[in-house]
């Protein structure tokens, strides 16, 4: 078995979709070192979302590995099991919470055949998560597809270094007179995401299905970049001639965001009813052709389609960041918008045999599942999926 393998059993199993007989064998596996490897990189992946090492990290593999095997022996023959509740760690995240009333059960189907892990039989194929990638489009036209080529300098244009280094583009200024300023753009399409590093520091993270216009070097006196879908920023702090220069977020209906140092999330896709700025760190101001708006840490902005600009004093900040955080979240969400979360991540089409259910859900699961995996948990709200050809998810009633 391959370490990617054993890794979507291992998600499998931690998400509740195996059975403790099938668990088993996969424990097993952990003697392994090459299996080990694979648990201390999730771990130190998950940590590493939580902005640092976990200060008991060389022993959390035993840790995590015991905690496995006395849930094994806990588990009884009883195919029902309740979650009432999402904790810190992704291999309890893994599971999702379907709440149409107080109560919520969770079936585990029955795997046969491979003693591992199997897809949902109703669904005749399987979709992986999506991943890092990117096209980065020149000035001159050109397009770049960052996700297939190898580290180092991709682009050199007036003075700047477009430079690809794991995952992540910067760029370098190698400029020795005045050059005209020129511009690139980002673009994830649906399944994947990215992170950017402009040249002033700041950096960016792309979700799936978004773009970021931006120059390759900013003049100083002001910088500003426009954005389509979704973005999270850490602006860099900038001073020219003793004062701050301020940075702008131009956005797709004439929304503009405008911050001196902070860390914030705007949300602009074109099929959501308005665009969403949540502010972590610092202050924004929020500006329409209507008005404008000052958020504080902790506060989140609404611009909807009629102009007006909507203040959220107390958001829940964790459902705004999940995205880059590598988790879905589903509180208070309709089946429309967990479908909107699902086609952007999972590049499919989705389309509703009868209409769209009435369904609100609660919960978090991991980004990294298949697209499988997801529904299994869903199907416990009565809704039930078909797959088919050309990526197009079925809704049925």
């Amino acid at each position: 078995m391959t370490q990617d393998e054993f890794r979507d059993c291992l998600i499998a199993y931690l998400a509740d979709a195996l059975e403790p007989s099938q668990a088993v064998l996969v424990l097993s596996m952990l003697d392994q070192p090459k299996y080990q490897q694979v648990l201390d990189q999730m771990m130190k992946e998950d940590q590493e979302r939580d902005n640092g090492a976990h200060p008991a990290f060389p022993v959390i593999h035993q840790r995590i590995k015991q905690e496995l095997m006395d849930r094994i022996a806990r588990e009884t023959d009883t195919p029902v099991y309740k979650i009432n509740g999402i904790r810190k760690w992704w291999w309890a995240a893994a599971a999702v919470v379907v709440a149409m009333a107080v109560t919520v059960y969770f079936w585990p189907p029955r795997l046969q055949d491979d003693p591992l892990v199997r897809v949902n039989p109703q669904v005749p194929q399987d979709l992986p998560p999506g991943r890092n990638g990117a096209s980065l489009t020149l000035a001159d036209g050109r397009t770049i597809e960052l996700d297939s080529i190898d580290n180092g300098v991709i682009a050199k244009e007036e003075g700047s270094e477009a430079i690809l280094q794991n995952g992540q583009l910067t760029y370098n200024d190698t400029r020795e007179n005045s050059h005209e300023t020129v511009f690139n753009t980002m673009t994830t399409p649906k399944g994947r995401q990215f992170q950017l590093k402009l040249p002033d520091g700041t950096l960016v993270w792309l979700n799936a299905a978004s773009s970021i216009r931006y120059p390759t070097r900013f003049d100083g006196s002001s910088r500003e970049v426009t954005v389509s879908g979704e973005a999270y920023f850490e602006v860099a702090h900038v001073t020219e001639k003793g004062k701050r220069v301020p940075f702008r977020v131009l956005l797709n209906d004439q929304t503009a965001v405008e911050v001196l140092g902070t860390h914030f999330n705007v949300q602009a896709y074109p099929d959501e009813k308005g665009i969403t700025t949540t502010l972590l760190e610092g202050s924004v101001k929020v500006t329409k052709a209507t008005g404008s708006m000052l958020l504080k840490p902790g506060q989140q902005s609404i611009a909807n389609r009629n102009d007006n600009l909507l203040l959220v004093q107390h958001p829940d900040i964790s459902k705004a960041m999940a995205w880059k955080n590598g988790l879905f979240n589903f509180e208070q969400s309709s089946l429309e918008d967990v479908m909107k979360q699902l086609s952007r991540w999972y590049n499919i089409e989705v389309i509703y045999e009868k209409g769209i259910p009435k369904i609100t859900f609660a919960g978090e699961m991991s980004r990294n599942l298949r697209l499988s995996g997801i529904l299994k948990a869903l199907e416990n709200a009565e809704v039930h999926f078909r797959l088919e050809e050309g990526r197009r998810l079925v809704v049925m009633p």
